[in-house]
């Protein structure tokens, strides 16, 4: 689908203190920035498309957000290597295991998608085992490469040696957000995407709300003594601790954390990624802490054709029920996940990307041009969009 917005016209403002700027022209200006970084071209075209996927389908805290405050800095400080070429430690077919030297990991994690779809495509079964990764952003993006090609795709990945979470009932952080998604061919080409942390939210979404002046809905936070804390930005301050998911130990914590532990093993020990709990992470206050380098992640493709016949009809049955069953009164319809993003992106695919007005001040300021339309001011939104530079996860 076309954008409405002619690549060259000034993107549209509206009341919150949004800038409305064409899809096409948000991509191409974030191809350039990473090509300016010394990204090579089309290895920066696949980086900004993964970005963009954040901002396209309404996940602004894995967007181009995180361009200054995180990839730019990543790059620009050698945490990632623009130039790094992924080298492969052991094939065996159906299972490959990398080492991606500190590439970027928005283009890097999705050619190792690709590379686990064309393994499925030749065996069934496609597995790329990584270690020496840097941030990805949505790991849905990922996984959609292998749904759109008529497979199931699996990403799950660690946050390197970087601990924020401490297990239920621990008090020494152990774990990151530790990020899975599932995708699949779903109902009129709208996949199935599951796309989550294992704890109840990505520290990206409590920086997105602290910028927008937003509480944290309770559940986000605790204190020490395991009280709610609404103060988005008390994370970042070291005043609160992120939950899993499952709420409290009473109510199911233990599962949103048993799944961390084993995104842990699969993304990170298989492959001999840094891992959050190390001793190390017994020292010390306990706290978040740790280094997001040598992040682990496994993907995997699995080719349904070569087991069966059928699959593609039965999932958009079984896809096709959950969209037809009735909603409660007065709410709205039932979707599974990845249908409401994937109809986010094709509005957005035609009428333009929003962004808070302080973002598109930022960009601009970091070279994209986004040619500027005059802004309403939002006073919910602070003065400027930048979280606090502390290299850790917007997972």
């Amino acid at each position: 689908m076309t954008s409405t917005l002619p690549a060259g016209a000034a993107p549209r403002s509206d009341v919150r203190g949004e800038v409305t700027v064409p899809y096409e022209t948000l991509l191409g200006e974030t191809a350039a920035c990473f090509v300016r970084l010394g990204v090579p071209e089309a290895r920066a075209r696949l980086a900004a498309e993964a970005l963009c996927y954040g901002d396209l389908t309404g996940m602004d805290s894995h967007g181009v957000f995180n361009l200054g405050r995180l990839y730019r800095p990543l790059l620009e400080s050698g945490g990632a290597d623009p130039a790094a070429e992924p080298e492969v430690l052991r094939d065996l077919g159906a299972c490959v295991l990398l080492d991606h030297r500190r590439a970027l990991g928005l283009w890097a994690a999705s050619e190792a998608t690709d590379l686990a779809a064309e393994r499925a495509a030749r065996h069934g079964i496609g597995l790329v085992s990584v270690r020496g990764a840097t941030h990805f952003g949505c790991a849905g993006v990922h996984a959609r490469r292998a749904a759109d090609r008529g497979m199931i795709g699996v990403v799950a990945s660690n946050c390197g040696g970087q601990r924020i979470a401490r297990p239920p009932l621990g008090a020494a952080a152990l774990l990151g957000t530790n990020p899975l998604s599932v995708a699949a061919p779903a109902v009129g080409g709208r996949p199935f995407v599951l796309d989550m942390s294992t704890t109840v939210v990505p520290t990206g979404r409590l920086r997105t709300a602290a910028r927008d002046g937003r509480e944290a809905p309770e559940g986000w936070l605790t204190d020490d003594a395991g009280r709610p804390v609404r103060d988005a930005s008390a994370y970042d301050r070291g005043e609160a601790w992120l939950g899993w998911l499952g709420g409290t130990p009473a109510t199911g914590a233990f599962k949103g954390f048993g799944l961390g532990l084993a995104v842990e093993l699969l993304a990170a020990v298989l492959p001999g990624a840094a891992t959050g709990p190390a001793p190390a992470a017994l020292e010390g206050d306990g706290r978040p802490g740790g280094s997001d380098d040598d992040i682990g992640f496994l993907v995997l493709a699995v080719a349904p054709d070569a087991l069966r016949d059928g699959f593609a009809g039965d999932a958009r049955e079984m896809f096709g029920t959950v969209l037809g069953c009735p909603p409660l009164p007065g709410q709205g319809p039932v979707r599974y996940p990845g249908h409401p993003e994937a109809e986010r992106a094709e509005e957005r695919r035609a009428s333009g990307v929003p962004l808070p007005a302080p973002l598109h001040a930022e960009l601009t300021a970091l070279g994209l041009r986004l040619p500027a339309a005059a802004t309403v001011p939002d006073p919910r939104l602070p003065v400027t969009a930048t979280a606090p530079a502390t290299g850790e996860e917007s997972r």
